[in-house]
């Protein structure tokens, strides 16, 4: 996913904060010590992707949402706010557009035990110790960007990614449904045990 992320100058980042704040929860977040960011994703045409930085709290607590006027969704880091989304929107998916939503909702849905982090560059991952140089090239030389390999009668996109869960490297298959339901299969485990740090939600 491009990262695009625009800062909101104090007045704009008010406004949004007004909107948002009535939905966060355990408290809504500081006016005058929030950081507010945007960004326009290419499969939401109406709705609007932020993210807010209180830095009153120690460490700093952050929030996702996508919204436009009179709809507010707070990302809780489980696959119902985006697919919520994505009925309301409705999305719309597009050869290019289907690569940066698979990035988006790994990125921005947990599951029980963690997250599946998309890989394409050994610098994505968060290493503990750093492998050496041998490790490193031999890793670099294995990894792929997200590709889309086919497209069924149906509209299901199909891609490939390489995705590190836990300690563990794999390469997979993403199925995406026109209606951006996401499925994964043909799971092929590349790399286990490796020296990561374990991941947490922002």
């Amino acid at each position: 996913m491009i990262e695009d992320w625009q800062k909101l100058d104090p007045e704009r980042a008010a406004r949004v904060l007004s909107d948002i704040n009535p939905y966060l929860e355990p408290v809504p977040f500081s006016e005058g010590e929030t950081t507010v960011r945007m960004q326009r994703l290419p499969f939401y045409k109406d709705y609007t992707f932020y993210e807010l930085t209180d830095l009153s709290a120690v460490p700093g607590a952050r929030k996702y949402a996508l919204c436009k006027p009179g709809d507010v969704n707070v990302v809780n880091w489980t696959n119902q706010t985006i697919y919520e989304t994505n009925e309301k929107a409705p999305i719309a998916l597009n050869d290019d557009s289907v690569v940066d939503y698979v990035k988006f909702f790994f990125n921005y849905v947990r599951g029980r035990h963690g997250r599946f982090l998309i890989i394409e560059s050994i610098d994505d991952i968060r290493w503990q110790v750093e492998p050496p140089l041998q490790g490193r090239k031999v890793m670099q030389e294995m990894l792929e960007p997200v590709t889309v390999i086919g497209k069924d009668e149906d509209g299901t996109y199909n891609l490939e990614a390489f995705m590190v869960f836990k300690d563990s490297l794999f390469k997979t298959k993403v199925h995406v449904k026109r209606d951006g339901l996401v499925s994964m299969s043909e799971e092929e485990l590349k790399i286990e045990g490796m020296p990561v740090l374990q991941d947490a939600a922002a």
